[in-house]
């Protein structure tokens, strides 16, 4: 290995650690804005006629069968600790039958020991859901399908994750923010991939203008991942702060709050396209999983929460992935829905700011 590539390498992993140290370590979640997940209110049932030990969380996403509706984010990799939080994640997934995404795995191709991190995940979760993640800036630059086709192989994926960040490229000290020709390079992953290809936002929001424009292309579901969660400008603020770039570190806190709230995102996107949609950005608990999958989320997805959790250890993990299914069952018996498809069917009444995002 030359004197560049390890040099390179060893500037990626310092920047894998400093995104989980800071979104652990420092408060970078929403200031002002919410998921406006507040002004769904979904109808109470006094009389449910169902028992809720029968409740059934099952859904199938893109042909596989999870047994819960949700989604363990994509979030981390590429760094020595991420590897340990990637296993303990992947374990947790396996054993509640729920899907996984990984962190970014560009870093996977440089180098075994970076491939580990990631490739982790399915040597714990032999068979459950993973979904592999690239960059939409990194397609932007000309990513060959063969490079795409060893995310795949490295952790056995499902399916692969683009996820579109520019405002985090914006803001991040080293951020790339060449976007032309990110569309374009979707749409040939789309018909030359060997699994569906999914595409996400990192907290800022899909507008229903850019959901028509992916499912155009082939993208098979969209994770909306709006805003009202972890700030992914705040972070980057936080780390050019860090580095004396107070440019970067103002343009960050100016747009802290910026986005779609994940309620606005999910139904703009509802109503433009017919793909399967996973709602994820600001999700904390079981009540706000079973608002989206109310609003039509397919799938609901957390970040944070979970890899707070998982840095904690195995039983932490396991504690809170059982309490939040608790939350979503309750929430299902005391609205009468017995079936994630009859939740979706419950009554619900939605009230301003969210109302004026609906036409």
């Amino acid at each position: 290995m030359s004197k560049s590539e390890d040099a390179r390498i060893r500037e990626i992993i310092r920047r894998k650690e400093e995104g989980i140290d800071v979104v652990l370590g420092k408060n970078v979640q929403a200031r002002e804005g919410t998921t406006l997940l507040e002004c769904v209110h979904l109808i109470h049932c006094a009389l449910p006629e169902i028992d809720m030990s029968d409740i059934d969380l099952s859904v199938t996403f893109l042909g596989k069968k999870l047994k819960a509706p949700l989604v363990v984010d994509s979030m981390t990799g590429g760094a020595p600790k991420a590897e340990e939080i990637n296993g303990t994640l992947a374990e947790m997934a396996q054993e509640r039958g729920l899907a996984m995404g990984l962190g970014s795995q560009r870093a996977g191709l440089l180098s075994e020991g970076m491939a580990r991190t990631y490739s982790v995940a399915r040597k714990r979760a032999p068979t459950a859901f993973l979904f592999a993640n690239i960059g939409g800036a990194q397609l932007a630059k000309g990513f060959p399908i063969s490079d795409a086709e060893r995310l795949v192989s490295m952790i056995g994926a499902d399916a692969l994750a683009v996820h579109l960040n520019p405002l985090q490229e914006a803001v991040q000290p080293e951020g790339e923010t060449s976007f032309r020709g990110v569309l374009a390079a979707i749409k040939e992953l789309c018909q030359n991939l060997s699994v569906p290809v999914m595409v996400k936002e990192v907290g800022a929001g899909i507008s229903r203008e850019v959901a028509r424009e992916l499912e155009g292309v082939g993208v098979k579901a969209i994770n909306v991942s709006g805003a009202g969660g972890t700030s992914w400008a705040g972070v980057e603020a936080l780390r050019a702060a860090d580095q004396k770039d107070p440019s970067k570190a103002a343009l960050g806190a100016l747009f802290w709050d910026w986005g779609i709230p994940t309620a606005a995102a999910l139904l703009e996107a509802r109503d433009a396209v017919r793909v399967p949609l996973v709602a994820s950005g600001g999700l904390r608990n079981g009540l706000e999983v079973a608002k989206c999958l109310s609003l039509g989320a397919a799938a609901c997805g957390m970040a944070r929460p979970m890899l707070e959790s998982a840095s904690k250890g195995r039983k932490t993990l396991e504690a809170f992935a059982e309490q939040t299914l608790l939350e979503l069952k309750t929430t299902m018996f005391v609205t009468g829905a017995s079936t994630v498809s009859e939740l979706k069917a419950v009554r619900k009444i939605i009230t301003p700011p969210l109302t004026y995002w609906v036409d």
